[in-house]
């Protein structure tokens, strides 16, 4: 590695050998990039945990070469904006498309958020080339802490945005077995921590068969272990997953909410079974503004039949302020305020939920019917549903799970069996954000052990269970109603006790705690 780039790529070369090392950077973050949904998830379970072992292998052994820790930060840095811009680029389709921003501001918009957050991982890789002490084993536990902080830090800094985190890409692979221990982060760090000791190995010329022999170990053990920290609760839940398909540019157009608004009301006053759930802002509308009859009717249907139901509108007043919701409806509902069961979405987003401070001119650009929206309370109620507890979240609230996993502490808000997510992805394309949402979705499952069922507009909607496998789904695209059977869950995974407690702050204080450790202790490197 360090013949190809050589050891005039430092900041005070010329310019063509940095350019080098930061096309580098984005060649292997390019790679990072496809280990995410769609790319290669139909290739088989295994590719796409491949190619994220082959882009950090690539990162680690340029990182390793590179002659200062200036150049370590310029790989870095591409490798994270390579990584975000191919795992997040769908957000152009919202800006230009449906937003109205010019394609080449909304281009520009993109690339420099995702430069942006790639700030972390250069900051990362300039501390580990700055501190490395040059033995494999302890320059590995260092990267695999600071890709840990610089993960954690894109989570939660600004409100955070863990779109297409590592973890994700290893759904389908035998690294899924930590989801329930560690959670989706510490996922990503083991897994970085030992592709890291391999390279750094065979980059050192030292100790490349144990650090090989370790890492296949892991992998084989992580492969034949399958705990499970839960057991069935009561009766599966017969639901029905509406899926109405509404394109983004009707959805607010007069001429058009009342066809769409009619059908959610058919296919809400067919369902049978225990519970139907409607997508994210099915209603577009508040219940004042519907036509006359639409919204006690539907309420009337649920509180005086079997079935209950989840739907999603806005909520609230001028005066109260106005919140994005799900409306619980049944007969236990009946003498609840305004009849219904209420969740308001607590994870509001920037931009298209609320307004950051000094950014009033961008949104001010886009023709989207945006706003400030309220936000609801962290440790909300589950929904009762024939003896399961259903546990709400809208949208991209399912990215957090240390927030959700607050409604898992015991003794306060009865525990959710069984989770329901509503979204609304036609705002981002046509396929790839919803592939990426539903790995997202399966991660959830397996962290907590606990079934999902997605209700969206476009995709995905289906039905996941505790172990995240899809059980049952609609394609994408397409108008339907999907009729399935899910199992609750009860028991509590070590990482639903850990994170509901504490949040990620374990997770940060060992990596924290491990960084400071290394570099305190510090061998001089093997001859």
């Amino acid at each position: 590695m360090s013949s190809s780039f050589g050891r005039s790529g430092g900041m005070g070369g010329s310019v063509a050998p940095t350019a080098r090392w930061i096309l580098g950077g984005l060649l292997a973050g390019g790679v990072q990039a496809l280990a995410f949904a769609p790319a290669l998830s139909a290739a088989g379970a295994w590719w796409p945990a491949l190619a994220q072992t082959l882009a950090v292998a690539l990162l680690v052994g340029l990182l390793h070469a590179a002659p200062r820790p200036a150049v370590a930060a310029w790989v870095g840095w591409a490798f994270g904006s390579a990584w975000l811009l191919g795992g997040t680029g769908w957000m152009f389709v919202s800006l230009h498309r449906y937003g109205g921003l010019p394609a080449w501001l909304s281009a520009l918009a993109v690339g420099l958020l995702c430069m942006a957050l790639s700030i972390y991982l250069a900051l990362a890789a300039w501390c580990w080339a700055r501190w490395r002490c040059r033995r494999w084993g302890g320059d590995a536990l260092m990267w695999g802490a600071l890709w840990l902080l610089a993960e954690v830090a894109r989570a939660l800094i600004f409100t955070g945005f863990p779109w297409a985190a590592s973890g994700y890409a290893l759904v389908d692979s035998p690294w899924a077995s930590l989801a329930p221990w560690v959670g989706v982060y510490g996922m990503g760090q083991v897994m970085v921590t030992g592709v890291a000791a391999v390279v750094l190995a065979a980059c050192l010329r030292r100790g490349v068969w144990p650090a090989s022999a370790l890492l296949v170990a892991v992998t084989v053990g992580l492969a034949a272990v399958n705990t499970s920290f839960v057991s069935p609760h009561g009766r599966p839940l017969q639901v029905t997953l509406l899926q109405g398909a509404v394109p983004q540019d009707e959805k607010f157009v007069p001429e058009h909410q009342l066809a769409n608004l009619a059908w959610h009301a058919e296919q809400l006053a067919a369902a049978r079974g225990d519970l139907v759930v409607a997508p994210e802002t099915a209603i577009p509308l508040l219940p004042a503004d519907l036509p006359m009859g639409y919204w006690d009717g539907l309420l009337a249907h649920f509180q005086q039949g079997p079935t209950a139901a989840l739907i999603g509108l806005p909520l609230g007043s001028m005066e109260q302020g106005y919140t994005n919701s799900v409306a619980g409806v049944s007969s236990a509902t009946r003498d609840a305020p305004g009849g219904i069961y209420r969740y308001n979405k607590v994870h509001l987003v920037p931009f298209g939920e609320f307004i950051p401070w000094g950014f009033r001119w961008f949104v001010n650009m886009m023709n989207m019917p945006l706003g400030d929206f309220s936000r609801g309370p962290r440790q909300a109620p589950s929904f009762p549903v024939a003896g399961q507890w259903v546990a709400p979240n809208i949208c991209y609230e399912d990215l957090f799970g240390e927030e959700l996993a607050a409604r898992f502490q015991p003794g306060q808000t009865p525990v959710p069996t069984v989770l329901a997510n509503v979204s609304n992805l036609a705002w981002f394309g046509e396929h790839v954000a919803m592939a990426q949402h539903l790995q997202i979705a399966r991660l959830r499952s397996l962290e907590f052990q606990r079934p999902t069922i997605r209700a969206t507009n476009t995709g995905a909607t289906v039905v996941i269970d505790h172990r995240g496998q899809v059980t049952a789904s609609l394609p994408f695209n397409t108008r339907g109603a999907l009729h399935a059977s899910v199992q609750g869950t009860t028991g509590l995974t070590p990482f639903a006790r850990w994170a509901g407690a504490w949040g990620l702050w374990p997770l940060i204080g060992l990596a924290v705690g491990m960084v400071l450790a290394l570099r305190v202790w510090r061998p001089g490197p093997v001859k």
